[in-house]
């Protein structure tokens, strides 16, 4: 049995148990200070181990290890690819999550993976899979959406923790911005939703009753829908793509190295900005679809007066409000869904390109169910 500390007051201290089993165990700290000290010694004993092993797998015991920091973390990767060019004897066991969180980047560079895998197996097979997959991603998203409304109730009890200024930044960039793209698709969609009305109904001579259909549509479902994926498509994927970057280049492990946590830091400001900005974009996309409406109905001869008072007769205050709150949690989803593949990012270009594809794919899915709840409970509640 070989004993060895390091420091002064002895952060980081590990023993060589040569077994059987063989076992390495490590205590303390693994931070940067100690391991320039450690790395040759921990190779030897390691080796040492290996050869009095005689074939059998040596076990790197890390269940007492305190702390581990990115170089502590480079020093066990390098303990077990040496061992894995030997002939993968040595398993790493006891790990806690935050150690395994500093591991993962290093192994999966470790990994590699076919473009197109040769799958045999039977279809049941394949869709339990499928269906597990779906699970683990749904459980994903309910455990972020907890870990995101811990961290805003922390906001909310102290506002001035709370980067302000980068909310601010996001809000401009996610619904300013996006003002133009928005103002062309609610114009359009209004033109083409009244024009078609007007057509059907001209026949019943209730040409002034499309400014009914429009608006109820517009503000109760069309409005919020529309907004929330033009959402989904450009800032969602945006939210994606700069956490996702951020996540290659090793930010958010320098985060969490300086004790910071990412949720709070990067997730928060996008997420008050996301649910703020979504009911604004939604209410001002109604207004515009309802000019391309009132634009389309004077070619039938109803002139603006008439087309904005029977619009005014038609909406009512649960159908403002209902819109307006179904914008705001399709924005929470967007912003959420944005964030969570930004964090599951992996190593890599190709991993930036995939989260921001499906933070679209999981954001659009999420507002397609919501809505239908939401349709489901409204009706319901008589809203």
């Amino acid at each position: 049995m070989e004993t060895s500390t390091t420091g002064p007051d002895h952060p980081f201290e590990y023993d060589a148990t040569a077994g059987p089993p063989a076992c390495l165990r490590l205590r303390g700290r693994l931070e940067f200070g100690v391991v320039a000290r450690v790395w040759q010694p921990l190779h030897r004993a390691l080796r040492e181990l290996e050869g009095e092993a005689d074939g059998q797998s040596v076990t790197i015991d890390l269940s007492a290890l305190d702390y581990c920091d990115g170089a502590g973390a480079a020093l066990l990767h390098a303990l077990e690819r040496g061992a894995g060019d030997a002939g993968d004897r040595v398993r790493v066991e006891g790990a806690a999550p935050m150690v395994e969180e500093q591991l993962a980047p290093y192994r999966e560079l470790e990994e590699v993976r076919p473009a197109r895998k040769d799958d045999h197996r039977r279809w049941t097979a394949r869709l339990v899979e499928v269906i597990g997959g779906v699970g683990l991603a749904g459980h994903a998203q309910v455990a972020f959406l907890g870990e995101v409304a811990m961290a805003l109730g922390a906001a909310f009890r102290r506002p001035g923790r709370v980067r302000w200024g980068d909310t601010l930044r996001v809000a401009e960039a996610a619904g300013f911005r996006a003002l133009p793209i928005v103002s062309l698709i609610a114009f359009l969609l209004g033109v083409i939703l009244a024009f078609q009305s007007a057509i059907a109904m001209r026949q019943f001579g209730g040409e002034i009753f499309v400014a009914n259909l429009v608006a109820v549509s517009l503000f109760r479902e069309l409005g919020p829908l529309m907004m929330a994926i033009l959402l989904a498509g450009r800032s969602g994927a945006a939210f994606a793509a700069e956490i996702g970057t951020m996540k290659v280049n090793e930010e958010v492990n320098a985060l969490q190295t300086m004790g910071l946590d990412p949720v709070r830091f990067l997730v928060v400001p996008k997420i008050l900005a996301g649910v703020l900005v979504a009911p604004l974009l939604a209410l001002y996309a109604n207004l515009i679809g309802l000019l391309g409406a009132a634009l389309v109905m004077q070619g039938f001869g109803i002139p603006w007066s008439a087309f904005f008072n029977q619009v005014a007769s038609a909406l009512t205050q649960s159908d403002l409000f209902s819109g307006l709150f179904k914008a705001g949690v399709f924005g929470l989803l967007v912003a959420s869904s944005g964030c969570l593949r930004g964090l599951q990012t992996g190593n890599g270009a190709a991993a930036v390109g995939v989260s921001t594809t499906s933070a679209v794919v999981t954001a659009i899915i999420l507002i397609v169910i919501f809505d239908g709840l939401f349709a489901v409970l409204f009706y319901h509640l008589g809203v």
